[in-house]
């Protein structure tokens, strides 16, 4: 007779096949598509044609140097603290979870509660909030920035 399946022979019955499903989607060690226009967070990349990868936030013109813009429907601001460097957070205040609205004099701002974090590192410059912003993976390619 059959025993009727249990919630964790399920759970571990959909996560091996989520493994193997995801065995598919991972590199296949072919460096060939990387080019120079193509740079990690913080360094200088010439312009290019390259589409890129993850989803366009924008263009690199729309990040003030010193400045930074908010990308409310992604939840994410872009910062570029020295010319040519750029720099990713959350844009959800680590205090009680408001969405930051104001980038201004080196800071990132929340108007719920006073918080402003520094857009150089999203550590915090002033509280309530006591942690520092997340850190998001963004890309430069050629004159877009693209979330990683």
């Amino acid at each position: 007779m059959t025993q009727p399946a249990t919630r964790r022979t399920l759970l571990a019955t959909g996560a091996a096949t989520l493994a193997v499903c995801c065995v598919g989607c991972g590199d296949d060690g072919d460096t060939s598509s990387a080019t120079a226009s193509t740079s990690p967070v913080g360094e200088s990349v010439p312009a290019s044609s390259d589409s890129g990868d993850g989803q366009a936030l924008g263009s690199v013109s729309e990040i003030p140097e010193g400045g930074g813009k908010i990308f409310a429907a992604q939840k994410v601001v872009v910062t570029q603290p020295k010319k040519g460097e750029y720099k990713a957070f959350s844009a959800i205040c680590t205090h009680q979870g408001c969405s930051l609205d104001k980038v201004a004099d080196g800071t990132v701002d929340c108007s719920c509660h006073g918080s402003r974090f520094r857009i150089s590192d999203g550590s915090v410059a002033q509280g309530p909030a006591t942690q520092p912003l997340a850190a998001k993976e963004i890309m430069v390619h050629g004159n877009t920035v693209h979330l990683g």
